[in-house]
């Protein structure tokens, strides 16, 4: 991302499983959330690289400015998407008995150092039962 003074590049590769790992992503789940996800990467200086969904889980490789710690990033996707999907598929919420959408937990891994982007999106798309995951948005890497 260009700024005025700095240059930077942060990938991030982000698993979000739902709660109770519930699956409850369908095709309408899926739309929703991109829709979503594209409504965040407009307000926040999130970027999703790739969205795709594995019936109970999320993948996002996700591009972001250094003036946003991981947390931050984790916790503005888990809780747009989930009172979004909620409010906008109210049936989803009688699936997970708790309320909420997502399991307290994540899981990450910065793209760079320990594989490249490439390397990165083929191991989220291997990630799945044969054919379960649905590549919801794919984007390029941008150099703002």
């Amino acid at each position: 991302m260009h700024k005025r003074h700095n240059v930077t590049i942060l990938l991030y590769h982000i698993v979000c499983p739902a709660k109770y790992r519930r699956v409850v992503f369908s095709e309408e789940v899926d739309n929703t959330l991109k829709d979503i996800c594209l409504e965040i990467a407009e307000r926040y200086e999130i970027h999703f690289l790739e969205i795709g969904t594995d019936k109970d889980h999320v993948h996002f490789l996700i591009q972001s400015v250094p003036t946003y710690n991981l947390s931050k990033i984790v916790r503005t996707i888990k809780s747009i998407t989930a009172r979004e999907i909620f409010r906008r598929i109210p049936e989803v919420k009688k699936l997970l008995w708790g309320g909420e959408f997502w399991t307290d937990g994540y899981f990450v891994n910065t793209v760079g150092r320990n594989g490249s982007e490439d390397a990165i999106r083929q191991y989220v798309k291997e990630q799945g039962i044969e054919k379960e995951y649905t590549q919801l948005h794919l984007e390029q890497l941008k150099l703002f």
